[in-house]
């Protein structure tokens, strides 16, 4: 569940007398230091030498951009308030284990101004600044080193004694702050930034929301490697909302972090060895970072290139499922000296020759040990860069053990429950192994909203990608008994929740007296029974959905309803979510591309009357965001779930213009770095407050935002299938999903980011519309890249002449791409097992398995039905089959024999 900005912005213009109460110390009132570079205007506030604002220069038409908070500035001006430019650190003399703190902005004074020349545009000496007694003394300078601007530390050790610093880390000040601003001027004047926390090779990106304006890359100065992230508190009353929905929060790049390892994350393995430095008496050591231009989102990669910093490039990306192979490829100026990897025989790896220029050379990763684990790679230049890695099952595998738990441990079967949640897929606490029964947050034990209803809308998804008897009859149960005529009233209209605080009307139930009750969102009765918010509507569209194209393709397995009953169903719930009497139904929707599949298949159907009314709501409502600028608004100030919904309806009725205008909205959030939590994780940040069990604000790992932005950008690539950067982000994105589910099937929604927690959120919460985008597009995609050769993501390439073997190993099997045709193939029933295409000839032929090998409990097809499309605009044609075939609503229906179909495919 999510709640409207308004609330926050209530908020802080209560508290704003508590700021006005402080004293300002950042000293704007006195003037600022100006500077131009050949890529920045520069402005430094004169007392602090902290930076103020970082501009682009203009060229041509383009608006300058400033990727620093400027116009708010005056609202962080007080002690504790972060700026680019300030340090902190945590040191001790060698033999004392005491670890004495540094922090430039905590009580902040005036710096000692240095002259400056040649090089130096400001310098100053920190001392005055930092406390009584600190273990170094530290100069500050902000450079123009070969045309390259950059902030630089002469860290001195000031005392008789050698001195181990700890912790060294340079805060970073950006403008992430949405608080007050329209639509236009988030979007405008906003940005966003990630970091690749990977030592020497590490960097940070920062990306205007408008996608389409260059991206900022912070750079590490000599050895100053990005070790450790650290968040950085702030006073969260001030007036800007800090970490709120409005205002993420910022971080800290930090050179060394030992000290934090050995105290608030000591119950953590962190995604750094941490270390510390030692300086002897006397000794200067300087850390700096460097700010540089891409030249577009794309382009960050070859930026990096140009600055010679190291580049690593992961097929399929870095969540690899046990039974696929991984490729690395490494571009530096240096060669690899050494792998190493933690834990110990976590990875192997075998050199390969698949790169076609020198520029890079590959190795060939193979999972060993499920989980975390970190390649660490060393030049011969002693630059050391991390590759982070996370294993998961064998993907089919992983799926079959979701569906397992979903409807064992997951499942709630109490007939004298007063809520009429049973029986039902409800929500789960790992951290106890027990279902969710009661939770002040109405909702998530309510088996609505997003976190209230993620469990079985991943579990009704489940069977759509991989069917399975016993657990369709319990979803059969679940929707007969539960959904249909509880979670959803006959009128078609859905509840925010079944559950509700109201102790009056359920005389015989005892809430537990450990939850405070008297939060707003501990619903009444009729705040829980509102049916006015459409996010819910397509959570039942979905589960809908999915039963009709089991029923449809397995009907043995199917004994409840007919498949016209399931997708009259849906239908049902799309035209009652759209009959203007349910709150957002104008906006964006999360994972409604879903409902592009049901139109498509009420077309496919022949079902005209019902085809026509999905599709003149959704008309309706792309012609209202095609007359807006930034149509993927929600419920909430900024967001990253209108773009998926505004994306696939622009797509379809073909207004490029708004379709492109979301994707680069996607690009500006949704970063490739090499790091599996990071690489094609959509900027989500307070939905942990409304669907996780552990409260916070912060930069949340593969939450549903990765699955739902994955799908344009993965649809946007088999529209055009020589741009493989989103090919990159997008399998990125839909492979985080995977990496939710633990070893025996549980799936949490996010993992936490924070240094001190870094672990999987206890609550099953909102996972299920991640599995939506996860399920719907999840593929095998096999390319020819112009610098690695033949490629699949989601499957192992096997031979490549005189043709090209894939086994097709993503979760479904259910799909494969064939980019140099733009053959997108796709199963309604069966499971690839392998794809053999021939360049040449320009045919594919297709191995297909009643279900995925390996996975007994999976449901087997009667017959193969294959779905052939050619996606992009190539003029190549659709494949057909060589041999003669009958076709179903769209399929070709390919039997089985001796257990295996094989079809071959030409133009």
């Amino acid at each position: 569940m999510r709640t409207g900005h308004f609330a926050v912005l209530c908020f802080a213009l209560s508290v704003v007398h508590r700021c006005m109460a402080q004293r300002p110390t950042l000293g704007l009132q006195d003037g600022f230091l100006n500077f131009t570079t050949p890529s920045f205007s520069v402005q430094l506030v004169k007392d602090s030498q902290t930076l103020y604002s970082l501009k682009t220069k203009t060229q041509g038409n383009s608006t300058a951009f400033d990727f620093i908070p400027a116009d708010v500035m005056d609202q962080r001006q007080y002690d504790g308030n972060y700026h680019l430019g300030d340090v902190t650190f945590r040191a001790r003399t060698v033999g004392s284990t005491t670890w004495i703190s540094g922090d430039t902005a905590a009580a902040r004074k005036n710096v000692s101004a240095l002259p400056a020349s040649g090089t130096i545009l400001a310098a100053a000496n920190l001392l005055p600044t930092l406390p009584d007694g600190s273990l170094l003394n530290i100069t500050r300078r902000w450079v123009l080193e070969n045309n390259s601007f950059q902030l630089l530390f002469d860290v001195t050790n000031s005392q008789k004694k050698a001195v181990e610093i700890g912790s060294l880390g340079a805060p970073l000040e950006f403008n992430n702050i949405f608080t007050g601003r329209t639509a236009a001027e988030t979007n405008e004047l906003c940005s966003l930034f990630d970091p690749y926390i990977g030592q020497d090779a590490g960097y940070v990106q920062v990306t205007p929301l408008l996608g389409t304006l260059p991206p900022l890359l912070v750079l590490p100065v000599g050895k100053s490697p990005l070790e450790g992230w650290r968040f950085l508190p702030e006073d969260t009353s001030q007036p800007l909302g800090y970490q709120s929905q409005t205002f993420e929060a910022l971080y800290e790049w930090q050179f060394h972090s030992l000290a934090y390892a050995e105290n608030e994350w000591k119950n953590v393995t962190p995604w750094n060895a941490p270390t510390s430095a030692t300086l002897q008496p006397g000794e200067t050591r300087t850390y700096g970072l460097r700010f540089v231009l891409a030249d577009s989102i794309r382009g960050i990669e070859s930026a990096l290139q140009e600055a010679k910093r190291p580049v690593a490039v992961g097929i399929p990306g870095y969540i690899v499922p046990a039974d696929q192979q991984g490729k690395l490829f490494l571009s530096y100026t240096s060669a690899v000296k050494s792998l190493s990897v933690s834990p110990a025989g976590a990875l192997s790896w075998t050199s390969n020759a698949e790169a076609k220029t020198s520029d890079w050379v590959g190795y060939t990763i193979t999972p060993q040990t499920w989980g975390r684990s970190r390649l660490t790679i060393t030049y011969t230049d002693d630059t050391v860069q991390t590759v982070h890695y996370y294993v998961t099952k064998a993907a089919a595998q992983a799926i079959a053990d979701l569906g397992n738990f979903l409807t064992t441990e997951s499942w709630f079967d109490d007939p004298t429950d007063p809520f009429h949640r049973s029986p039902s897929v409800i929500s789960y606490d790992r951290e106890v192994n027990a279902v969710v029964k009661n939770d002040e947050r109405a909702w998530i034990p309510g088996l609505s909203d997003e976190a209230g209803a993620g469990s079985w809308l991943a579990a009704t998804m489940k069977q759509f990608g991989q069917p399975n008897a016993d657990e369709v009859a319990k979803l059969e149960r679940f929707v007969n008994e539960t959904l249909w005529g509880s979670i959803q009233n006959f009128n078609g209209t859905v509840k925010k929740s079944v559950f509700f605080y109201q102790p009056g009307l359920v005389p015989g139930y005892t809430y537990p007296s450990t939850i405070d009750w008297t939060q707003w969102w501990s619903w009444n009765q009729a705040a829980s029974y509102a049916t006015d918010r459409a996010y819910d509507y397509v959570h039942v569209t979905a589960a809908y959905w999915s039963l009709y194209r089991v029923a449809r393709n397995y009907p043995d397995i199917v004994k409840t309803h007919t498949w016209e009953w399931y997708i009259n169903q849906a239908v049902l719930t799309v035209a009652t979510m759209t009959d203007g009497q349910v709150g957002y139904a104008d906006d964006g929707l999360m994972e409604e591309t879903v409902i592009i599949y049901l139109l498509n298949d009420l077309k496919r159907e022949g079902l005209a009357a019902n085809a026509t009314l999905v599709e003149s709501r959704m008309q309706a409502r792309q012609k209202v965001w095609a007359g807006e600028q930034f149509p993927f608004g929600s419920e909430m100030a900024w967001d990253s779930t209108g773009q998926e919904g505004v994306y696939g309806w622009a797509t379809y009725f073909n207004d490029t213009i708004t379709a492109i205008n979301s994707l680069n909205s996607i690009l500006a959030y949704q970063p490739t770095v090499p790091h599996w939590g990071y690489n094609g994780n959509a900027r989500r940040y307070w939905d942990n407050i409304y669907g996780g069990k552990l409260q916070r604000v912060e930069r949340q790992i593969h939450h549903y935002g990765s699955g739902l932005n994955a799908i344009p950008l993965i649809t946007q690539f088999r529209s055009t299938p020589d741009d493989y950067y989103l090919l990159r982000v997008g399998f990125g994105g839909l492979s985080g999903p995977l990496s939710n589910i633990d070893q025996g099937g549980f799936a949490s929604a996010s993992f936490h980011s924070f240094e001190d927690t870094l672990k999987w959120d206890g609550y099953s919460g909102d996972y299920g519309p991640n599995f939506v985008g996860h399920s719907l597009e999840i593929g095998t995609y096999i390319v020819n890249h112009p610098d690695f050769g033949w490629q699949a993501f989601g499957g192992n390439v096997v031979a490549t002449t005189p043709t090209v073997k894939v086994q097709t190993r993503d979760s479904l099997r259910r799909r494969v791409f064939v980019a140099s045709l733009g053959a997108w193939l796709s199963l309604d029933a069966g499971a690839f097992e392998e794809v053999e295409y021939d360049p040449e000839g320009r045919t594919v032929t297709l191995t297909i398995l009643p279900s995925s090998s390996g996975i007994t409990s999976a449901a087997a097809a009667p017959n193969a039905r294959l779905v052939v499309q050619n996606t992009a605009d190539n003029g190549i044609g659709v494949l057909t089959p060589a041999t003669d075939l009958s076709q179903d609503a769209g399929a070709w229906v390919v039997p089985f024999k001796n257990g295996v179909a094989s079809i071959k495919l030409g133009l």
